[in-house]
């Protein structure tokens, strides 16, 4: 089919007529490393979908430096989900993290589809309530768990396939942007990184943390829970 140059996962239930019509009216961009091409006024006029690449949002207190990291969108996120329902500006900031490609989609033509395409609807909502419950744990293990516990949950939560927005979400981070995740700073992420490796149960190289004691995180992340 001509007007489908890729396939992302969430269209494989759709139905062909809805199919054809989602790739008609969208466009792929191309966006590079470092970059911040998703403004607010843009966010009022388009929908994106990534299927390609990683793209962060994040909110900066310009005061103290210190930034929160709210989401990593990868292949088959949405965004921005908030703008689309509400209408209005959405006060955040977005960063390329590495070399992405984007689907780029008349916002009114979702809005349009929410209202009256099931096949649509099937796709956007669960994805929602998801996205919700994400946004729900963060603000939970921020208020709740050190950061040291904080990691090791995102430790197993990187290599848990039933992870929704955390499934290989480490790869290629450095320890800057996983403090961002974490909402703490680098030498604190630095300083719980070494206190796993001193417990034998990560190893780690530039960029990549490796589990070699699954057992050991397991339980420790359990008595996390019971605390």
């Amino acid at each position: 089919m001509s007007i489908k140059s890729y396939d992302i996962e969430l269209l494989h239930d759709a139905d062909k007529e809805f199919e054809e019509e989602f790739y008609r009216c969208s466009k792929t961009l191309s966006c590079s490393k470092g970059s911040s091409p998703f403004s607010v006024d843009d966010l009022l006029k388009h929908f994106y979908i990534v299927i390609e690449g990683r793209v962060k949002t994040y909110q900066i207190n310009f005061e103290n430096a210190k930034e929160q990291t709210i989401f990593i969108y990868k292949r088959g996120d949405m965004f921005d989900v908030i703008s689309l329902l509400d209408e209005k500006p959405h006060e955040v900031a977005y960063e390329v993290l590495e070399d992405c490609r984007v689907l780029q989609l008349p916002i009114e033509k979702v809005r349009y589809w929410i209202e009256n395409n099931t096949t649509f609807n099937r796709i956007f909502f669960p994805y929602l309530a998801a996205k919700m419950r994400h946004v729900e744990t963060l603000a939970s293990e921020i208020s709740l768990y050190d950061v040291k516990e904080r990691l090791m949950h995102l430790l197993l939560e990187n290599i848990n396939p039933q992870s929704t927005f955390k499934y290989k979400l480490l790869q290629n981070l450095s320890n800057s942007e996983i403090s961002k995740l974490l909402g703490t700073v680098r030498h604190v992420v630095e300083r719980a990184i070494k206190e796993l490796k001193q417990e034998k149960i990560i190893h780690t190289s530039r960029k990549d943390i490796k589990i070699v004691n699954l057992q050991k995180l397991l339980e420790k992340s359990t008595k996390m829970l019971h605390k």
